[in-house]
């Protein structure tokens, strides 16, 4: 049958329901939130003079808990606007309401006997056919849907959600006995195409799939610590980046998530899995006991393995159990993989390490690598999903499986014996049938062992998809030390970046060249996008601040010139360019979106135009067209000044969307030619999709503009009438305002004495002049140099 979403229910507003609420609204989903009438009145509505029986107060649970949900940072919501789509309820006056929803989400707390309430109420009022699920991170599905009616238990499964819902891309479905294979095969595709999410059925079995893994991936690292007598910054230096793991790594993680939410699940796991073999891993450490006794709990109780005070973060001494400066860890066996940039690379060498690191990682890799082969059956009948679950849910780079293919089957295995550990027999088995792999790569799809017919198998899922890792080498076109062309299929290729962070420097920019050459000349369209963890962090700011201190103008006016000439390439080529950003998405990265001719958006971008952080103005271009922008929008407002001063501020600010779909507020993206796909994974296939549309509807070369509407010393006058002000008003510095100047001039179209009309050309050498101009300042090289060195903006 043909199902569709357009309203959904969530019974619960606390931290998951308000979240798993605002996402479902980031896709344009209505939504009716509820929770349960307040039992008393709090001091404020008694001084009101407000009742129990006033809406205000009935509805104050659930509002307050959205209201909270909203101020959060980070936000659950992409845009504020959005909230607009969420509409709240209590249990007992407005249970009915849940008739006209599609799916109907519970989300109260964790125990079976009030979920089973709540699923008594809800079946008085649900219409047959209507999803209901219930978002569990541990309770038994089979026993929640006992004593409800066929058509309930035909629709019901679990549908676990990792908080936060909106970043964390881990989507559980969990059937129980009854649970209709329509509603799993719908489910597992709306959770992907709708939600965004990487989708993973698992058994109804302790904790699912993501939680089992890593709930005993970290009590292992909790008893390996004391067992190796560790500090807990040591055992985080070694589970973040280096790993591809969070930076929060292991014990700050515990932090922010809270001690007793993990104790919970431990405890769960060894009272609901009698028969795991690790099951003595899952009983606590006495020092995790005595910080629960103690409550301290991470964040929410201001102190946990980490501590602030004042400005100062203390760490906890597990052995004294008191706090304690903290101590810089650093190993030779973390040297050694300094040189080796993917995490997936460096797996062979740490484990190879002769100083306390390699001991860890060959304990802790054995501990994983053991557990994850014997979860097989049980947990899961495919290996791929437990790597998908731990990579959506726990923002691993690698799962398990990949990782142990990374050190090898036999090396692993040989870890496995030197710490008496078992493994499954289906290893043996795998190795027995020529499979020396757990993952291959065919004809651009990835491929996993199959346990049952002893074969490959093509992980299912992926025709929505081209994952670029898969095709780089089979359909590469040209490259070099910072760029990959790669054949696309269909008459459209890709570029994609692989200089560090993604940074545009000669590489970067003759890589657009070339794509755009082979382009014009072999295909009909080309997409600039790649699967980085960010798009494009901007312009090689280290090139920059050589050239400058070097006092070599010349050059830096011809690399300057080179970035706005590729710009305008991007822009006037004669094929479409289509341009797909994702995660932050700065500077340069921002002004190659600015020119392209549609941007398609995973909706977690960060994007915009960063350069006052580093002392300059942008100089790619970006300048230049956020003043055509705004002279595109004089037209349609007769206060032409106070279009141009939104636009000024959106640069002189510095401000970043917080997704993309605040970039349409800031300018970068525009409606009615960008778009926004929420799930990342199909970024690059829908970019390509798009840039084929172009391409057959007859894409032709647009003409230069020469018809770009400037201001002069009537928008000049009031920008530096508004930065002379911020200046004395110690909000922004000296400094601020010479670089704000230069911005004005050039958006402004320079002093001129009327409204005129220019061409781009005139103003790229304006900001080409300005952004030259900066870099003669030793206020902008201070700032290039604290933000080479330290990672973040100097105020000076």
């Amino acid at each position: 049958m043909k199902r569709s979403i357009n309203k959904v229910a969530v019974v619960g507003s606390g931290i998951m329901g308000s979240g798993i609420a605002c996402h479902f609204a980031n896709i344009g989903v209505e939504v009716l939130l509820l929770d349960i009438v307040p039992k008393e009145l709090t001091e404020a509505e008694t001084k009101k003079g407000l009742t129990l029986e006033s809406k205000v107060v009935r509805n104050r649970i659930v509002n307050d808990h959205l209201q909270n949900a909203l101020k959060s940072k980070p936000s659950p919501i992409y845009h504020q606007k959005f909230a607009s789509r969420i509409s709240i309820g209590n249990t007992t006056d407005d249970m009915s309401k849940i008739a006209d929803a599609d799916w109907i989400i519970e989300v109260v707390v964790e125990r079976l006997d009030i979920k089973k309430l709540v699923f008594e109420q809800i079946e008085k009022y649900r219409k047959p056919g209507t999803l209901i699920t219930s978002n569990t991170s541990g309770i038994p599905i089979h026993f929640m849907s006992e004593g409800r009616s066929e058509d309930f238990q035909q629709h019901f499964c679990g549908t676990h959600f990792f908080n936060p819902p909106r970043y964390l891309k881990l989507f559980e479905i969990i059937p129980g006995p009854k649970t209709d294979g329509e509603v799993l095969s719908f489910l597992n595709g709306y959770g992907e195409k709708f939600l965004g999410k990487t989708t993973v059925v698992a058994k109804d079995t302790p904790a699912f799939i993501g939680n089992r893994i890593g709930i005993f991936g970290i009590q292992h690292l909790f008893h390996l610590v004391k067992e190796m007598g560790m500090t807990i910054e040591e055992v985080d230096k070694l589970t973040g980046p280096v790993i591809g793991r969070p930076k929060s790594a292991t014990f700050r993680t515990v932090d922010v998530v809270g001690l007793d939410t993990l104790v919970h699940v431990a405890n769960g796991l060894y009272e609901g899995a009698p028969n795991d073999e690790a099951r003595p891993w899952f009983q606590l450490p006495d020092f995790i006991k005595t910080m629960m006794e103690n409550k301290w709990l991470g964040s929410k109780t201001g102190q946990g393995f980490y501590k602030k005070v004042d400005k100062d973060i203390l760490s906890l001494d597990l052995d004294t159990m008191e706090y304690r400066p903290q101590k810089k860890a650093s190993f030779a066996t973390l040297e050694l993989t300094k040189t080796i940039d993917k995490p997936i690379d460096r797996f062979k060498v740490l484990i190879g390490g002769k100083d306390k690191a390699g001991e860890f990682y060959r304990k802790s890799f054995a501990g994983m690598f053991s557990y994850v082969s014997n979860r097989i059956p049980e947990i899961t009948d495919d290996l791929y999903k437990i790597d998908d679950a731990m990579k959506a849910g726990f923002g691993w780079e690698n799962g398990p499986f990949e990782i142990w293919d990374a050190v090898g089957i036999e090396k692993g295995i040989e870890l496995l014996k030197a710490e008496n550990l078992t493994y499954a027999s289906w290893i043996d088995d795998m190795l027995a049938s020529g499979n020396t792999s757990f993952y291959t790569i065919k004809d651009g799809a990835t491929c996993y062992y199959d346990i049952s017919s002893k074969s490959q198998k093509k992980v299912p899922g992926q025709d929505a998809f081209i994952i670029l890792n898969n095709i780089r080498e089979t359909k590469k076109v040209w490259s070099n030390s910072g760029a990959v062309i790669e054949d696309l299929g269909d008459g459209i290729i890709n570029l994609e970046f692989r200089s560090k962070m993604n940074t545009i420097g000669g590489d970067v920019l003759t890589g657009i060249n070339k794509a755009i050459d082979l382009a014009e000349k072999d295909f009909q369209g080309l997409v600039i996008g790649n699967q980085g963890a960010n798009f494009s962090v901007g312009a090689n700011i280290g090139m920059i601040f050589m050239m400058a201190v070097e006092q070599e103008y010349d050059e830096l006016n011809m690399a300057i010139k080179l970035f706005q000439d590729t710009m305008m390439r991007v822009r006037y080529s004669g094929i479409p360019v289509v341009v797909a950003p994702h995660g932050m998405t700065l500077g340069g990265g921002c002004e190659m979106s600015m020119h392209a001719d549609k941007v398609v958006a995973a909706a977690e971008t960060y994007i915009g135009l960063v350069e006052f952080g580093v002392g300059v103005i942008p100089g790619g271009g970006g300048s230049k067209e956020m003043a055509l922008r705004a002279s595109d929008q004089f037209h349609k407002n007769d206060v032409e000044l106070n279009v141009l001063q939104e636009y000024f501020l959106s640069v002189a600010m510095a401000k970043v969307s917080t997704s993309a779909y605040e970039a349409f507020d800031t300018g970068i993206l525009q409606k009615g030619k960008d778009i926004v796909v929420v799930n990342q994974s199909r970024q690059i296939a829908e970019a390509k999709k798009h840039a084929l549309i172009l391409a057959e509807a007859g894409y032709t070369k647009p003409i230069r503009r020469k018809d770009v509407k400037v201001l002069g010393k009537q928008a000049l006058g009031m920008f530096l009438v508004g930065t002379d002000s911020m200046e004395a008003g110690h909000y922004i510095s000296e400094h601020d305002k010479k670089i704000a100047n230069k911005l004005a001039y050039v958006m402004a179209g320079g002093d001129l004495s009327e409204a005129t009309l220019v061409t781009e050309q005139y103003l790229l050498d304006l900001e080409r002049e300005a952004f030259l101009s900066l870099c003669t300042e030793r206020k902008t090289l201070e700032r290039i140099q604290f933000m080479l060195t330290k990672g973040k903006p100097l105020r000076n």
